[in-house]
């Protein structure tokens, strides 16, 4: 007998999606913002450019087309709740950093506000335009001019996810406020 049971297809995007969930700020100078955004990815690697999908009617995507620049973040564990709670609000009529007590940097290439704390890793992006599109498609797309992660979980390269480490371990968001922790790693044997 099989397990296996029909899924509704408006879900059917959750069953490949494990990447990380990650955070999405945003600033025109005057005012600034952060939201929770489960898809995101790499497209190319040199120069490195991003694809993340960002509801061309939300506030997000408003500052990111106005500056034309935005900051991705990578929650860890220990920043499961605030990340649930950017992304279930609007920051239209509030400022999300001081309603959650979140304190950002400003990024040392574009000064978009780039979150430490609670975050494993973070990069500066400059959105690369594509006319055609942007009117169409919820999907930007961004060229990373800056990047840093923290060397507890990110070195040499590669992630390094342990028991000694587990509180910085990246999240991924499953629906319904509902999340996963990356666990340790385990090895290929090569043959």
């Amino acid at each position: 007998m099989s397990h296996f049971r029909p899924v509704a297809l408006e879900h059917a995007s959750r069953l490949i999606n494990h990447g990380p969930t990650v955070l999405v700020t945003s600033t025109d100078g005057k005012r600034r913002n952060v939201m929770a955004a489960a898809w995101s990815m790499p497209v190319e690697f040199t120069p490195p450019r991003i694809a993340i999908v960002i509801d061309k009617h939300t506030f997000t995507r408003e500052l990111v087309a106005k500056s034309g620049t935005f900051g991705i973040c990578v929650p860890t564990a220990a920043a499961i709740d605030f990340t649930y709670a950017v992304g279930s609000c609007t920051g239209k009529d509030v400022d999300k950093f001081e309603r959650f007590a979140i304190a950002p940097v400003a990024g040392p290439r574009l000064g978009v506000p780039i979150i430490e704390r609670g975050c494993a890793a973070w990069m500066e992006c400059r959105l690369i335009s594509e006319p055609h599109t942007e009117d169409a498609y919820d999907t930007c797309f961004g060229e990373v001019v800056a990047a840093a992660a923290d060397s507890r979980v990110f070195h040499n390269g590669h992630w390094t996810f342990d028991a000694s480490n587990s509180d910085l371990h990246m999240i991924h968001h499953l629906g319904g406020g509902n999340f996963v922790r990356v666990s340790g790693i385990v090895a290929a044997n090569p043959r």
